[in-house]
This record gives C-alpha cells, structure tokens and sequence, in this order.
C-alpha cells in the first residue's frame, strides 16, 4: 500500500506491504517527518484523527479498520515534542507530492502521439452518444482548464477559477493551514494565481465545493477514483496520468455509437451522479489508456533539464537538480 504523510517539513510517500503493522506506519512516519512523538489525522478536507497508540503495535495495518492505501495522513507534532528545524526541512521545489507537483519546476510530458492523434472513444447506446478524452492543452493549467471545461462551458477560466481557490483558503484558515498547504496560505494563495502553479487535490477539492459538484479523478496508472465532494447529485469525471489532467465528454453520435464526430461544443461533461453506467464507461476508457501507457511514472520517468541537458531519474532527481541549480524547466525524456 501507498500512504502520503504530510508534515511539518512537507511530504513524502511510504510503501508498505500487507504484513505491515502499527509499529511499522509509525517508525516510517517518524523517519519521514523527524517527529518523536505526533498526531495523526486522515481523511482529507474533513480530517478525522487516527489513534495509532490506541492499536497493539504488533496489529496489521489491513486489521484497523481504516483502509489507507492511497490515504494522505497529516502529521503534526504532539505539544511539547520538538519540530525538525528549518534548516533540516525541504524547500517546496524538493518536496515529494504525487497529487500535486511541485509548484516551482515547470515539466511538459512527453506527447502521446497516438492517443492525441486518436483519442479513445468507447460507445454507449445507452446515451445515445460515445464517450471521449478531450485533451487539454500541456500549459500547466490543465486542471483549471479540465474542470472549467466541464462546469463553466469553457477551457479559458484559469484565471477565475485560480482566483476562487485563493479566496476559499483565505477565507478558511482553519482548514487550509501551512500543515496542510505546506507553505504559508498568503504565499499559497500568489503562488496559486500564477499561471506555473500546477493545481492537485486542494484545487479539486475546493472547487467541486464551491460548484456544488462531486470530481472524479480517474488516475490512468491504478485506475483508481478519486472523489471530491462526493455525495452531490451531479458529477464530471478527469482523468489524471500522473503529470496532467484531461477531461471525459460524451458526444451524441449515431448508432453504433463507435466514433464521437460532433464538435466539442455539443458535449455533456457534467453527468448525473446516480448513473453508474457513466463512470463505467469512464473506467473502460481509462483502461484503453493504460494500455496505451498514458500515462506518467512520476517515481521513475526521466526527465531532462532544458536549462542544461542534465538527464534525471524521477520527480526527486528534478527536484534535487533544481534545488542545487536554480533550473526549473524541465521536459519529460523518451
């Protein structure tokens, strides 16, 4: 299993494998975040707290009764327990976070020819349409522009759906802490408004609130789903492969349904939240993407610096280089 641990000095990525215990998450979180002693909490936006000193040590993680495979954990320091000091602590530009980049490097993916060329279609008679991957464009905005596609008719709201974010987190120091955001909210909120500023699970997660929508976000590589604000009646589905976010239409076309040829602005992309059958057909979509490998191993990929030709070994090699270079334009290498 995957766990993300946010801390005090940023976040990281534990693995762990099916014997693992109590003892086990606990000595991992501590070598992640220097913390001796800590409190847990999990469930990201409505956290809820994870006793861990209330298990046996010796009880495996699949017994608890919380499955935390592909779960944040915020971790914060007990009152009174030292915080690693500042000068131990990862810039932003070296932290690991697979749902959202780091916001100071500026990576393009490698094209998919065949996919971009060919986008998947997969028919569904069922409404009277074929569901499609609409693309959008490699400009660092592609998860604005995925979700303004789809709840405001248009991909060019960067700019205001940028700006509702950092009105949000302004608005709700509470939640959106420098715990969680892992920088000071005022520095969040003029980083977020940038037009280099990746968005991840804070932005979907803020803005299927404030559109009163569930996101789905289909992750390519595990197929799994990723709900923002579920429960509403209305839903769209994105889909991430580990580096962008495109977004699923469905287009009205004619029997037998095997090719979406009307023009994008004849799209659906907000669905009704009860029709399983849609997010079915989304998945089967997803999974022809896989196949083709659409798709970013943001562990292992490697990647070349455009400032000098240097060639790395995964987002950490990136940010390594970059935090010892100043260079921050980097290309996914084939």
């Amino acid at each position: 299993m995957r766990i993300r641990v946010r801390g005090p000095a940023g976040q990281s990525t534990i693995t762990l494998d099916e014997a693992a215990t109590v003892d086990t998450l606990r000595s991992q979180i501590s070598e992640k975040t220097g913390l001796a002693a800590f409190v847990v909490k999990y469930g990201y936006p409505d956290l809820k707290p994870l006793p861990l000193d209330q298990f046996e040590p010796t009880q495996k993680l699949t017994e608890i009764g919380v499955n935390l495979n592909g779960e944040q954990l915020i971790v914060t320091s007990k009152d009174g327990a030292p915080v690693p000091p500042s000068s131990a602590r990862p810039s932003v530009a070296q932290r690991e976070n697979p749902q959202q980049p780091p916001g100071h490097l500026s990576l393009s993916r490698q094209q998919h020819g065949n996919v971009e060329n060919d986008p998947p279609e997969v028919p569904s008679p069922e409404h009277g349409g074929t569901f499609v991957l609409r693309i959008m464009p490699d400009d660092n905005s592609c998860l604005f522009r995925a979700v303004g596609s789809a709840v405001m008719g248009g991909m060019d709201t960067m700019t205001e759906l940028r700006a509702i974010v950092a009105q949000t987190i302004q608005e709700n120091p509470d939640i959106y802490s420098a715990a969680v955001l892992d920088k000071r909210p005022d520095d969040y909120c003029r980083w977020i408004q940038s037009e280099n500023a990746w968005g991840g699970g804070i932005e979907l997660s803020i803005l299927s609130k404030h559109f009163d929508i569930e996101i789905c976000s289909i992750d390519v590589q595990t197929l799994r789903v990723d709900r923002f604000n579920e429960g509403r009646p209305m839903r769209c589905i994105l889909v991430y492969s580990g580096i962008h976010y495109d977004t699923i239409a469905l287009s009205p076309s004619d029997p037998p349904y095997t090719h979406a040829d009307a023009p994008p602005e004849f799209d659906t992309k907000v669905f009704d939240a009860a029709d399983p059958l849609v997010l079915e057909k989304a998945l089967e979509l997803c999974r022809i993407l896989q196949g083709k490998h659409y798709y970013t191993d943001t562990a292992s990929f490697r990647i070349r610096c455009n400032t000098c030709g240097g060639m790395f070994v995964g987002e950490k090699g990136a940010t390594q280089h970059a935090a010892q270079t100043g260079h921050y334009d980097f290309g996914e290498a084939g």
